[in-house]
């Protein structure tokens, strides 16, 4: 049997588009999205925090035989959009 969540808030979690760009190494316009975690209504002062960060053909890139940026998540040293 599960703690009965009546009465906590749950705070909001998205993924926020940061900016758009184009990837040389797929060849199209990408998006850069933040998972951003807003506070809940009891902490209405606090600035949302930054979980994560992706790329809209992140999967996409994966598929490649070679690492390939810190947005898809398997080159974290190396920004290309920066």
């Amino acid at each position: 049997m599960g703690i009965p969540m009546t009465g906590v808030a749950v705070p909001d979690v998205e993924w926020k588009p940061l900016k758009q760009a184009r990837c040389d190494r797929i060849g199209q316009q990408v998006e850069l999205e933040a998972r951003v975690i807003y506070p809940s209504e009891h902490l209405p002062d606090q600035p949302p925090q930054v979980l994560a960060h992706r790329c809209s053909l992140g999967f996409s890139c994966n598929a490649f035989d070679r690492p390939a940026c810190c947005w898809s998540g398997n080159w974290p040293g190396y920004d290309p959009f920066a």
